[in-house]
């Protein structure tokens, strides 16, 4: 003989949490993100493979990634040559490419924000409807008619 289902009961926050996630707003955001983390990948060579090439061949072809400071150890003639041997490094120029790249991100969310806002065009305003006052003396018209 088989026993009988136990009842169990669904805790109250399953329904509200599902209801959060589906909320337009979280799903917008995980898109965001998604489309954000690829295109960090394309920001990220931008900078690294032709802005910061270009700024170095301005500015007497120093390489951003190789400005740095060694704090402690001996001086090395790359970062990469200086994080392999442990050395204690103060990475300005992985700071300067950072800064670069968010400026560059932010214009570009600028010009994206800047463009759908254009696109996306306001409903036109509701015509207006009859004022109190009017609304009022009808009312009045109508009271004084049915006295007479």
């Amino acid at each position: 003989m088989a026993m009988p289902a136990l009842p169990v009961k669904k805790p109250g926050w399953v329904d509200e949490f599902r209801a959060f996630v589906m909320r337009g707003n979280v799903v917008d955001l995980a898109v965001g993100i998604v489309i954000g983390a690829a295109f960090t990948g394309i920001v990220n060579s931008l900078v690294k493979d032709i802005i910061n090439p270009l700024i170095g061949l301005l500015i007497g072809g120093i390489d951003f990634t190789n400005v740095f400071v060694t704090l402690r150890g001996k001086v090395f003639p790359t970062l990469a040559a200086a994080q392999h041997a442990g050395a204690v490094t103060l990475n300005v120029g992985v700071f300067v490419n950072a800064i670069i790249q968010f400026l560059i991100v932010s214009f570009a969310i600028f010009w994206v924000v800047k463009a759908i806002s254009k696109m996306h065009k306001p409903p036109p305003p509701a015509p207006p409807g009859p004022k109190a006052e009017d609304i009022l003396i009808e009312i009045r018209d109508i009271l004084a008619k049915e006295t007479h």
